[in-house]
């Protein structure tokens, strides 16, 4: 897929060097590849049955939107399994990002559940009941999608939808949390001063860990003439297991204390994760460009 767009670069470029300014008709496979890598993609990394006798289908979802995103399983509606000749319908069905927009270039098999006391590992996975794999069997998902920034007013804005096809003859066991390809997005580190809603500034100061997870130290700075709040929430994490810790919700629901003006203000967040779990990336939403409206950037704590 890399060489084919490297193709297609090359293309553009003698086509407009031969041609000037005028029409240029590209070839409809490089045309349709790169419509294709627009979307969330996904990998069966597991094929079992359960206790009951149902097909489990274990799945990693990829971001291949090119841009922050969002994405869950079309609610209420089965997934369908094509096996044998035949087609199961798969009623359950767990895929989705819980909620969070996840960065590009990463991939990730489950997010949290439950509550900020007693959070639960949701896996990403579907169940065929009385259904069977065979030789050439695909499993359909169809799903929705919202890329970009979070406006809470209009919380549809950049919706797209899609299909997941996954072969289940074809089955991933060395996958690499959270990064799996080049991040085409900025990267911030601890220290990074993040651009916030009225010229605010938003700075992650120190990141430790604990026994019980990880804490985050932060700092805003308002250089206006009236007090006001920054509102990132809690901002969930993902490491090396490919699950994103935090339940979602939108970010100024989350208490955040007032800065003064020309000063600043400083405050704690929590992330509760295992011991074991380590390369984790910080999924942070700053409100800026107006009220409630959220941007999006990946902070590299990996070394935590």
């Amino acid at each position: 897929m890399k060489r084919n767009r490297e193709i297609l670069l090359v293309f553009l470029l003698l086509a407009f060097i031969s041609f000037g300014c005028k029409y240029i008709v590209i070839p409809e496979d490089l045309m349709v590849e790169q419509a294709a890598f627009k979307a969330w993609n996904a990998m069966v990394t597991g094929v079992s049955k359960t206790d009951s006798g149902a097909l489990h289908i274990d799945v990693t979802i990829l971001n291949e939107t090119g841009e922050w995103s969002s994405m869950q399983a079309v609610a209420g509606e089965p997934a369908r399994l094509k096996s044998g000749g035949g087609e199961s319908t798969c009623d359950v069905v767990f895929i989705g990002t819980g909620g969070h927009r996840l960065a590009p270039g990463l991939q990730m098999r489950g997010y949290t559940t439950g509550t900020k006391a007693e959070p639960v590992p949701q896996m990403l996975y579907v169940e065929c009941a009385g259904a069977q794999a065979e030789a050439g069997a695909v499993l359909s998902i169809n799903y929705v999608a919202f890329n970009g920034d979070l406006d809470y007013y209009h919380q549809d804005a950049n919706q797209s939808s899609g299909t997941l096809e996954l072969s289940l003859d074809e089955v991933a066991t060395d996958l690499t949390y959270p990064v799996y390809t080049d991040i085409p997005v900025e990267i911030e580190t601890v220290g990074s001063e993040i651009l916030a809603i009225s010229e605010n500034v938003i700075t992650l100061t120190a990141a430790e860990r604990t026994d019980a997870g990880l804490t985050f130290y932060w700092k805003n700075y308002n250089p206006t003439n009236f007090a006001l709040k920054t509102h990132i929430g809690n901002p969930p994490v993902i490491g090396s297991d490919g699950i994103i810790y935090g339940i979602f919700e939108i970010m100024d629901l989350v208490s955040t204390p007032l800065t003064p003006s020309k000063g600043e203000a400083t405050w704690t967040t929590e992330d509760l994760v295992p011991v074991d779990v380590t390369g984790f990336y910080i999924l942070l939403s700053v409100e800026d460009k107006q009220m409630r409206m959220y941007v999006n950037h990946l902070v590299d704590i990996t070394d935590k």
